[in-house]
């Protein structure tokens, strides 16, 4: 405070230099000399008034430096915490962070994607959609502690009269205890596949994603429970969990849904969940070489929950393993999967004669090639091609005679496409797609994708 008023002591001094170093006239004007007096007042009442702002600012600042003092400091107030200044008061400490230290600390991230359907064979059926509005908080406890979260709106409006929905798709608490060992706890996704974790709109390929990792792998898959994930050595990465499972009793038989998705179909998300049978998983990746990711996972449970009607034990199992490679300018990927629903023939002759069975088996895998072709500054222009076969209901199991239940034909699905990224986290795209068994399905695709982070 003493260097600011020097700093407007010298300030008005050099207000004065000009008049005690001005030449003295012989005969100067009455009229010159009110003139100079004039200006010198209005320089004189500037300055008054700007010493008056500083004397104002100052006593502010010392103000607030005594508030400061008078309260506790943030390393004593918050010393039985693990980490002071979370934004939220503190049971300890009986203190609340500043805005400043929770802006530090949380993030918002997101994205987003809006579609357009147009069906060579079924014109009624093209569609415009607003298909996912994401928004994520994260927050940093400390070093080691992090929360996570994703907050998701579908079709642009979700109502009992809609087709909408809203729900939150991740919601878990994540803590480091080793550099190889972290233990996560909530709702998290199933690191199945690879899009089920990585499925912003700019990080794969084409309008829609792809059938083999939304009708045998249900993306987005996630579940309650506990995992430890981490980096072990030269490259591999393991994720291994105990997290809630499917309830077949979900499973409606006269719905189409279930020929959709089979485990889409019956999967509770942590929403009044019954849990009397959990399920378990374990994934290995290896990263090690650059461009290169290989990996595989498996998912099994027992899926009755002790209801009604299911009085075996079915269990599920999902497995796949997955290749990805980024050579130069190409980008190549392949996955397989497989599973199946156990102890499905009782429930089965319980509704005999509904249309949607329960599978006892189903399998997808694809393989996918994309090159850049053209970059300039943040633009990039990818043309892809992507070739799969599906089929959510390979077989059933043992039927009574005379009942005729069949497989489901195996689908083909050939798309081509190009996505156009006006930088890497925004993307606008374009494919065209023909399936072999239901030609209604043939159509063009345009998407925009974006993300943030």
């Amino acid at each position: 405070m003493k260097k600011k008023f020097a700093a407007a002591g010298l300030a008005l001094a050099s207000f004065g230099l000009p008049l005690a170093s001005a030449p003295v006239h012989a005969d100067p004007s009455e009229d010159a000399l009110l003139k100079r007096v004039d200006a010198l007042s209005e320089q004189l009442d500037q300055l008054k008034s700007e010493l008056k702002q500083l004397k104002a600012q100052n006593e502010a600042l010392a103000a607030q430096q005594e508030r400061q003092s008078a309260a506790p400091s943030a390393a004593t107030a918050t010393a039985t915490a693990a980490e002071p200044g979370v934004g939220v008061p503190d049971a300890h400490a009986g203190v609340v962070a500043t805005v400043p230290s929770l802006l530090d600390k949380a993030t918002l991230f997101g994205y987003g994607e809006i579609a357009y359907n147009h069906y060579d064979h079924d014109k009624a059926a093209t569609e415009a959609d607003l298909r996912r509005a994401v928004f994520g908080i994260g927050y940093r406890f400390d070093a080691n502690t992090r929360f996570v979260s994703e907050f998701e709106s579908e079709h642009a409006v979700a109502s009992s009269d809609d087709a909408g929905e809203f729900e939150v798709e991740q919601f878990y608490i994540d803590h480091r205890i080793t550099d190889w060992a972290s233990i996560k706890a909530g709702l998290i996704l199933i690191p199945s596949g690879i899009l089920n974790e990585v499925h912003e709109p700019p990080r794969f390929y084409g309008v829609e994603r792809n059938f083999v990792e939304t009708a045998i792998i249900p993306s987005t898959w996630r579940e309650g429970g506990i995992a430890v994930h981490g980096n072990v050595f030269n490259g591999f990465t393991y994720d291994v969990g105990l997290t809630t499972a499917q309830s077949l009793s979900k499973w409606d038989f006269t719905s189409t849904e279930g020929r959709e998705s089979p485990l889409g179909s019956v999967h509770q998300e942590l929403q009044l969940a019954r849990a009397s049978d959990l399920a378990q998983y374990a994934a290995l990746n290896y990263n090690g070489y650059p461009g290169l990711n290989v990996g595989g996972s498996v998912f099994t449970g027992e899926i009755g929950q002790d209801q009604p009607n299911f009085p075996a034990s079915p269990r599920t199992t999902l497995w796949e393993v997955h290749s990805r490679w980024t050579p130069y300018r190409f980008d190549l990927s392949a996955l397989y999967t497989r599973g199946s629903i156990t102890d499905t023939a009782g429930v089965n002759l319980i509704n005999v004669g509904q249309p949607t069975p329960i599978p006892k088996s189903f399998y997808g895998w694809y393989v996918q090639g994309a090159y850049k072709l053209w970059q300039h500054n943040s633009y990039a222009l990818n043309p892809f091609v992507r070739y799969e076969r599906f089929n959510t209901a390979s077989s059933y199991a043992g039927e009574p005679a005379g009942l005729g239940l069949t497989p489901l034909p195996t689908e083909s699905v050939k798309t081509y496409g190009v996505n156009f990224y006006l930088n890497p986290n925004i993307v606008l795209k374009a494919d065209y797609q023909n399936f072999t068994v239901d030609k209604n399905k043939d159509r063009f695709d345009l998407g925009l994708g974006f993300m943030f982070y």
